[in-house]
């Protein structure tokens, strides 16, 4: 399942990263979101959601969520 439908305060562990975009690969990965790490829905909003990776806190819009393979 994709990070959209993940459940608030969850801790969760990232399967895979499905894009073919390179950009959107890299800017994940400098997020510290790949493969293996550990990450937590803090709240779902309209546009995306707000999650935690590594004691820091992200707002991350709905295609970069369906992106984030849990």
């Amino acid at each position: 399942m994709d990070l959209t439908f993940a459940q608030e305060g969850t801790e969760y562990i990232i399967k895979s990263i499905q894009t073919d975009d390179e950009d959107l690969n890299a800017f994940l990965f400098s997020l510290g979101c790949y493969s293996g790490q550990p990450i937590t829905v803090i709240s779902h909003r309209k546009s995306g959601c707000v999650v935690a990776i590594k004691e820091a806190r992200y707002n991350i819009d709905k295609q970069l969520a369906q992106a984030i393979i849990i």
